[in-house]
């Protein structure tokens, strides 16, 4: 949406603006008589996309993405009548140009999968967290009407009106997300599994899989009933341990299915067309409760009985949630294939309804993208993801989690260490050379300390710091060399300042002046108010006192031939007169020496500083992801607690036996999450990469010395 014109006055984009006694209408009352365009929300306060709205031909205002109205920010309307208010909402992304779902995994003409180069442009411009919702299923079983109400949107997502299967690979829509102003939300669309015109099942596991590695929620769709049938169906959750690996170490591929909890999607079973009451032993029961009977497991332990709990178990343990939406049949069976033209009015309410709770459910529930370590995934992440993905597949390999966190940690951290020098140099580019040492230093450990912030905000799985060394390493190699533009820029400063002050001393000499009787004493006059001059001048940098020790001693001989040329003076005077000018000069030496010494002293403090900054921020750093990490490991404790409890209440005493040793594990992990006795083995780490600065440091400030001085420049 552009920019909005009201009453003359122009409005910023993601403006809404109301009467102040009009309330928010209630979802669907949007499509009520008078309002128009009609549009589906999930609730009154998470609204799907912005739309324009009047009512009797009055622009009313706009319904866009919020988590509910902001403060009023000014009356507007004509005249700034005082009646309407502007709400300003939150900015969505302004780099996801999509209008229509566009092609992500696909197949090349030998059959295998590929990446559509132009969805990762788009995916590669969100720099927000994604919620990645996928849906999978039979074909023709209507996936994508699903996804297009998700959307907001009547057409979007194909939906084809024959036997054959229209959604082809898998199909992305990327929209602000409805409920989450700085989330986006990722909608995927796969292609229908088990489609007889391929004849190829290999395929289908893939997508499935990618689905599930992909997704932050997997809805599993399919119609009438879940019976023994449709479990059948859905034999791909239980070749999910011969596609996907967790761990990346050779032999490490035992057991990895214990854990796919951690790190799989929450599941929903969306049961289109469904005919029968929720009633069990003449009991009515809620869909979950539904979805729960279905996956009650067997005693026994017979292969008929095996194959008959695989996949239940399955759900039951990869995923951390699980959750039933049921659908009427939304229009009789002649007008299925017009359902996208349909008005809302022509389709079923309790279908209406129903698709009104999924929205909502999943608008408010799904949770943004996370990689192993609890790290939220942006869109230019998920590229990666996607690319590392399909490019292991295509090499005959299973994609591994564990393979795939590294990848993308290496390309995120090099990002995050030009993303933190970046920051620290644009900041430091805003010191007026030439300053003092204090103020430089002041600046250097904040820009520093802002540059190490970005970097711990950007990075992850920097386990021997690595990166972080890099940083500082690039950091010392750019505080070098301000150092050293400081120093010349002070020296050049000061040069000109006393090339300046001391020019009529030099016209005095060359018409003689100080060759008459007498005029030593006019000469160490006109040579002390230059001093002082020089001195009462500020902003004269870090050289002040080194280059006015240069240029007293560059004056002694020109002093030594004033002195010896005055007649006025006897040679006793002219001795003590030589005697007191030695002594200024080594007066002004000790001077210039205790400024190199306070300045190195300066240093020293600041390098301590850096490395006390580097170690609390990494500290910080370590004691939220293993946070993080006990967050993980306790949502998986609680599926397993879950699920054991589970099993002994139905009587798999067993079963739920062989679960205590993962729970035991669970728990162990929680307990040693603690970063104190890590902490010690980084100090090595930290103290290396302050010693490079102190080298680099110190190396590019004696090269800068050597070179010609041909610029005053802050570059």
């Amino acid at each position: 949406m552009g920019g909005l014109s009201w009453g003359g006055t122009s409005l910023p984009c993601h403006s809404l603006v109301k009467r102040k006694e009009d309330s928010w209408p209630a979802a669907p009352l949007l499509s009520e008589p008078g309002w128009s365009p009609g549009v589906l929300a999930p609730s009154p306060i998470c609204l799907s996309h912005v739309h324009s709205f009047h009512k009797g031909g009055v622009p009313r205002g706009f319904w866009g993405p919020t988590e509910g109205p902001r403060a009023l920010d000014r009356p507007v309307g004509p005249a700034q009548d005082s009646r309407f208010a502007v709400i300003q909402l939150p900015a969505m992304a302004s780099n996801m140009p999509m209008e229509q779902p566009l092609c992500l995994v696909g197949n090349d003409t030998s059959g295998d999968l590929t990446v559509n180069p132009a969805a990762l442009e788009i995916l590669r411009g969100i720099t927000q967290p994604v919620v990645v919702v996928t849906i999978a299923g039979l074909y023709r079983t209507g996936k994508s009407y699903l996804m297009n109400q998700l959307a907001g949107k009547r057409t979007g997502f194909s939906l084809g009106s024959t036997v054959q299967s229209h959604t082809k690979g898998i199909w992305m829509w990327c929209l602000p997300h409805p409920c989450r102003s700085d989330h986006v939300l990722v909608l995927l669309d796969t292609e229908g599994l088990g489609d007889v015109e391929k004849g190829n099942t290999k395929n289908d596991c893939w997508i499935f899989a990618l689905a599930v590695l992909l997704s932050s929620l997997l809805v599993y769709n399919s119609k009438g009933i879940i019976d023994q049938y449709a479990m059948e169906q859905l034999y791909f959750v239980s070749e999910l341990t011969d596609h996907i690996k967790v761990k990346a170490q050779e032999g490490d591929g035992e057991g990895d299915d214990t854990e796919f909890v951690r790190f799989f999607p929450g599941f929903i079973w969306a049961v289109r067309d469904f005919t029968l009451q929720l009633i069990i032993d003449g009991q009515p029961v809620t869909e979950d409760q539904y979805l729960e009977n279905a996956l009650a497991l067997k005693p026994g332990s017979g292969k008929r009985v095996m194959e008959y709990n695989l996949p239940r178990q399955c759900l039951r343990s990869f995923f951390p949630t699980r959750k039933c939406f049921i659908f009427v049949q939304p229009v009789p069976s002649k007008d299925i294939s017009q359902l996208e033209l349909l008005p809302e009015s022509s389709l079923d309410p309790q279908f209406l309804a129903q698709t009104h709770c999924f929205c909502n459910y999943v608008f408010q529930e799904a949770k943004a993208k996370t990689i192993k370590g609890g790290h939220c995934v942006n869109g230019r992440m998920f590229s990666s993801l996607v690319q590392n993905y399909v490019k292991t597949i295509r090499s005959g390999q299973v994609p591994c989690i564990d393979n795939a966190v590294i990848a993308l940690a290496a390309i995120e951290n090099e990002v995050a260490i030009k993303a933190a020098l970046a920051h620290y140099k644009a900041e430091m580019r805003e010191l007026q050379l030439p300053v003092e040492l204090e103020e430089l230093l002041e600046a250097h450990g904040k820009c520093e300390e802002g540059a190490l912030k970005l970097f711990m905000e950007r990075s992850f799985k920097d386990s021997e710091q690595q990166y972080q060394q890099q940083l500082m390493v690039g950091i010392a190699e750019q505080y070098g060399n301000i150092l050293a533009q400081n120093e010349d820029v002070s020296k050049e400063t000061c040069l000109a300042l006393l090339e300046e002050l001391s020019a009529p001393m030099k016209k005095n000499l060359s018409d003689g002046v100080y060759s008459r009787p007498g005029g030593y004493g006019v000469y160490k006059a006109d040579l002390s108010q230059v001093v002082e001059s020089y001195r009462g001048k500020p902003n004269k940098g870090v050289q002040a006192e080194e280059v006015l020790d240069q240029f007293l001693t560059k004056t002694q001989p020109e002093a030594a031939a004033v002195l010896k040329a005055d007649t006025k003076l006897t040679e006793a005077e002219k001795h003590i007169a030589d005697e007191k000018q030695k002594a200024e000069v080594l007066e002004q030496q000790r001077k210039a020496a205790e400024e190199k010494r306070m300045q190195t002293e300066q240093l020293m403090k600041d390098q301590e500083r850096s490395y006390q900054e580097n170690l609390k921020q990494l500290e910080a750093k370590m004691k939220d992801e293993a946070e993080r990490a006990r967050k993980e490991a306790a949502q998986a404790l609680e599926c397993k607690l879950k699920e054991q409890e589970a099993m002994l209440h139905k009587g798999f005493t067993k079963q739920a036996k062989l679960m205590q040793e993962e729970i035991e594990s669970l728990k162990k992990e929680m307990k040693s999450t603690d970063v104190t006795g890590l902490l010690s083995g980084i100090f090595t780490t930290i103290g290396e990469g302050l010693r490079a600065i102190n080298s680099l440091t110190s190396l590019t400030r004696s090269r800068r010395m050597a070179q010609p001085k041909s610029t005053s420049k802050h570059k």
